[in-house]
């Protein structure tokens, strides 16, 4: 039914409709994310309150900061390469519209319905490489250029048990299409019982700790946030931006923390499935991107309580970790799957 409504609306309509969609589903978790977790959850860890001055409880405290970057002056370095260092934020925010392209949200909520759709959202996040490489030599300075190197041998690195953590619920589910996946999770059964499906996080639990590991090392946060180590490199690539352009880098930071969370949600916590609902059912539609929205957020706990707790890693501890350890225990998860797979 919602298919067929859909239909009936011109095609400008219908590009409105997403491009709205694209940007509820990305600056909403962004924006909630930042203000409970960063403003208030970090606060209360440092027992101390956070922003209360702006809004009831410090609510609209993000939307005065940016209303502040939007009205500070876009500076360019004197030396810098002027069209790189504009394009490098825009290429960033682009790769995460990438990746909520495919991340549905009910039986017909979604913006496209790939065969390849995990696929496709894997190597579109890779983009964000491109634009913070863009970012570090395109500034002129030695720190940000610095950071730039540094945020790419990290992100190659965790790339691949990213990757691989992936290949595991790949194999269990039998499709790269993120609706199959979901729908293997949904009609699946724990031994016999199936009131809730089969949560792969129940039978991938490795595979959803290494992935964790490997989105936290992607978004570059603590404890793998060497290319913007304060200490060392003033804010690694993001050191001569201002205003707008350092906004766009902020939003692709945490749109990207929420868009990694919904991939988790999907990949391992049945998406937007709710047990007791028929796979299909219209209610669905209205329901589950509250469903994906919380487990979302559930998610995206984990990665800032680890953002807040853990210290900052090495830039050699952080490549063996990825090289020694997380791979090889990726490829050993792989192994272990297909062998079951095949036995049962």
């Amino acid at each position: 039914m919602t298919s067929v409504l859909f239909a009936e609306v011109p095609y400008w309509g219908q590009t409105l409709i997403r491009v709205g969609a694209a940007l509820v589903a990305v600056l909403l978790p962004a924006g909630a994310i930042v203000y409970l977790y960063l403003f208030k959850m970090m606060s209360f860890m440092q027992s101390r309150l956070g922003p209360m001055e702006a809004g009831p409880y410090g609510s609209l405290q993000l939307m005065a900061e940016v209303g502040k970057w939007i009205q500070k002056e876009d500076i360019f370095p004197e030396k810098a390469d002027k069209r790189v260092f504009a394009m490098a934020p825009f290429l960033v925010v682009m790769a995460t519209f990438l990746v909520v392209l495919v991340v549905p949200a009910g039986p017909d909520a979604f913006f496209v319905n790939l065969d390849i759709g995990i696929f496709f959202a894997l190597a579109v996040s890779s983009i964000s490489v491109l634009g913070v490489l863009m970012a570090g030599w395109a500034s002129a300075n030695k720190f940000s250029l610095m950071g730039g190197l540094r945020a790419a041998g990290q992100l190659i690195a965790y790339e691949l048990p990213l990757v691989l953590a992936v290949v595991g619920v790949v194999i269990q589910a039998g499709t790269l299409n993120l609706q199959g996946i979901v729908a293997a999770q949904a009609e699946g059964d724990i031994f016999g019982f199936g009131g809730i499906g089969n949560p792969f996080i129940l039978t991938q639990f490795v595979g959803f700790l290494i992935f964790m590991i490997a989105a936290q090392a992607e978004l570059t946060q603590p404890p793998f946030d060497m290319p913007i180590a304060e200490s060392e490199l003033v804010a690694g690539y993001l050191t001569e931006y201002t205003g707008v352009r350092f906004l766009l880098f902020f939003i692709a930071e945490y749109a990207s923390a929420g868009v990694f969370s919904a991939l988790a949600a999907v990949l391992f916590l049945g998406g937007w499935w709710i047990p007791g609902f028929d796979l299909n059912a219209n209610a669905l539609n209205i329901l589950g991107p509250l469903v994906i929205l919380g487990k979302m957020m559930l998610v995206a706990f984990l990665i800032f309580w680890v953002r807040f707790t853990v210290p900052r890693f090495r830039e050699d501890q952080l490549q063996t970790f990825a090289w020694k350890y997380l791979i090889p225990i990726s490829l050993a998860n792989i192994v272990v799957t297909g062998v079951l797979k095949v036995v049962f």
